[in-house]
């Protein structure tokens, strides 16, 4: 943030400013993390994004002081804190605890049709599909739910689907060390549907591939083939 920029829309209301749906905040506690202590006292934690989601609400002409948006900003700022919670989570913690010796299994091992919903970048709308990890093990493999873990990280973040696409495939590629991965995800993207060029049925696909997918055209054209038999 500049220096010198104050965002008054980021601080919790003034007592008796605003009706007791409001957080009301004792003297001298965090506004963000509150101790254990504190919370008897209060209604719930204020979240910063509390107070630009009840400016938001305004901007486009909204009133939120009316019955069924008084919970709104609140409900907002969690569920943009769950939706981004991936700039949190340590990629290393989740995968190192669940590696296995392969046993001198070395073909390739697919985890198909994984659900995720991801926020676009560039207007903060969903767009949301399946993805498709493939593996060769070299040595080792890795809890088949730890795959689907890899991919809500970098989901929940703000993303663009290629990046998503590179990152679960480089993410595995450093803590597995196989011989190859690859990754296909397939989505759909609110930002073309509901603006734009509008268009509903689009779906957008892309693949990431390391090591003996990348090298090897036989390895390659057997994955596409598996997801394409479904």
């Amino acid at each position: 943030m500049k220096s010198g920029y104050t965002r008054p829309d980021a601080t919790p209301p003034s007592p008796g400013a605003e009706s007791s749906e409001k957080a009301r905040i004792p003297p001298g506690a965090s506004p963000l993390r509150l101790a254990q202590s504190d919370a008897p006292a209060i209604e719930h934690a204020w979240d910063p994004l509390e107070g630009l989601s009840r400016c938001m609400l305004e901007e486009v002409g909204e009133d939120p002081g009316r019955e069924g948006l008084v919970q709104t900003p609140r409900r907002m700022a969690k569920a943009l804190r769950f939706l981004t919670s991936g700039y949190e989570a340590d990629v290393g913690e989740i995968l190192n605890g669940a590696l296995f010796d392969a046993e001198d299994y070395a073909e390739p091992i697919l985890v198909q049709d994984i659900e995720f919903y991801s926020l676009c970048e560039h207007h903060l709308l969903p767009f949301f599909g399946k993805v498709n990890v493939a593996y060769r093990p070299n040595g080792k493999i890795i809890g088949l739910s730890k795959i689907p873990r890899l991919v809500d990280v970098f989901a929940r973040r703000l993303q663009v689907q290629e990046r998503l696409t590179q990152q679960i495939a480089a993410a595995l590629e450093e803590v597995l060390a196989p011989q190859g991965v690859a990754v296909s995800v397939s989505a759909f993207h609110l930002c073309m549907a509901m603006r734009g060029v509008q268009k509903q049925a689009s779906q957008t696909t892309t693949t990431a591939f390391t090591g003996a997918f990348q090298r090897e055209r036989r390895l390659r054209k057997e994955f596409l083939a598996l997801l394409h038999a479904g």
